[in-house]
């Protein structure tokens, strides 16, 4: 029902619809909502065991619930069977803090420790997904799989042999790093370009990642880092939660053309992030402003930022500031249908970041259960079943089996 809705909002949103074009919108709505379960639904980066750490998730009976049905958050087992989501990859979080402060591996073990024992629990509800193979096993059986991938290198150190450890462990892709340069190579959001790339042992990290079978994920690191694993790796790669530069033209965390082509060149993936400040640079100067202005209405108030009376004003505050403050799921269609234009359909996927990018989640794309209202504008648009499907999952499953069948070791 919440689909049906928010079809009708988008048709006042633009100007007021027809009788007829509101009933093509419900028709598409309807269609997308039943191609959502018909398919499988695989997105590369959902930040579920990181936000459950914070909140001290523990494998004990009265937190057990909290990944089935909970208010918090952006994914649960109940929303994602909503959504037709069969194949969400469990981020394996690590902070950069953790590549000076210690304590990387131990952090990686006990969220994968985490998801296996969701997995444990809930063996009706969830099952591993080590591949397309075991995903599509598990989507006939009526389970969601939990396949998992490690945002940010640093918990291998210098010990190559850590790549076979995760890929044991069920680690199947890996980010080479986060927010700053790690031993592996350099970060898009890092000024200090330690490396101008890769790192010496950067080099023998992608070969061995090529060997073991483990997907590189090329997402986060600097445009320098990224052409040297282009050159380097000899298997494709993926982006698991990168967008396109043309629509933030400042950010480097996101792809461009140049490296979108690049992608195609090497039969790789880009699956779309979905946070407003990735896809949508106006949205991203409106809360830059936001926030300022808040901050200047809280000084004006004499309320410290941190305090309960702050949390209590903002809201109203929010209602009633005028300049939209989210994106819209119109806009991820539009950075799909980039990468369409530049690379062809072959190219793209879904990599959300939900639970990763806060309060900035587009309208319509809200959590787990509305990847319909993404299928239905993409309908709108002209995409064809077999497009969506390609989108959905298999332009990943392509790379992944590539990586699969290329192992050596």
């Amino acid at each position: 029902m919440k689909h049906l809705i928010y079809i009708f909002l988008m048709g006042i949103t633009f100007g007021g619809c027809s009788r007829n074009t509101q009933k093509s919108m419900v028709d598409f709505t309807a269609k997308a909502e039943k191609i959502a379960k018909d398919i499988i639904i695989t997105d590369g980066h959902i930040d579920l065991p990181y936000r459950l750490r914070v909140k001290n998730f523990q494998l004990s009976r009265e937190y057990l619930g909290i990944p089935i049905q909970t208010n918090e958050g952006d994914f649960d087992y109940v929303r994602a069977k909503e959504g037709g989501l069969d194949a969400p990859f469990m981020s394996i979080y690590i902070p950069a803090k953790y590549q000076t402060e210690g304590g990387a591996d131990k952090l990686a073990d006990s969220l994968i420790n985490m998801v296996h024992g969701i997995i444990n629990a809930h063996p009706d509800k969830f099952a591993k997904g080590h591949s397309p193979e075991d995903i599509e096993n598990n989507t006939k059986s009526g389970l969601i799989s939990l396949p998992m991938g490690m945002e940010n290198g640093a918990p291998i150190a210098m010990d190559l042999d850590k790549i076979n450890y995760y890929f044991d462990k069920g680690i199947r892709y890996i980010t080479l790093t986060h927010s700053k340069n790690n031993q592996i190579c350099d970060s898009s959001y890092d000024l200090d370009r330690k490396w101008n790339g890769l790192s010496p042992f950067g080099y023998q990290v992608v070969e061995r990642m090529n060997s073991v079978g483990m997907l590189i994920d090329v997402s986060h690191i600097s445009d320098s880092a990224f052409y040297q694993v282009m050159r380097t790796t000899k298997t494709p790669v993926i982006a698991s939660h990168s967008s396109c530069r043309i629509f933030t033209p400042e950010f480097e965390r996101n792809m461009s053309d140049d490296m979108i082509r690049t992608m195609k060149e090497k039969n790789s993936v880009i699956q779309i992030n979905f946070g407003s400040t990735f896809i949508d640079s106006e949205i991203t100067m409106a809360r830059e402003k936001y926030r300022n202005d808040w901050l200047e209405y809280l000084e004006g108030q004499g309320v410290d930022t941190n305090s309960p009376e702050a949390r209590k004003l903002e809201e109203d505050f929010k209602d009633n500031y005028a300049p939209a403050l989210y994106s819209t799921v119109q806009k991820v269609a539009d950075h799909i249908d980039h990468v369409v234009k530049i690379a062809g359909i072959d190219y793209v996927g879904l990599g959300s970041d939900f639970d990763g990018v806060g309060d900035s989640l587009p309208t319509g794309l809200k959590d787990v259960s509305q990847y319909p209202n993404l299928i239905a504008e993409l309908l709108l648009r002209g995409y064809s079943k077999n497009d969506i499907e390609k989108i959905c999952y298999k332009n990943v499953w392509r790379v992944w089996k590539s990586v699969l069948n290329y192992k050596t070791i």
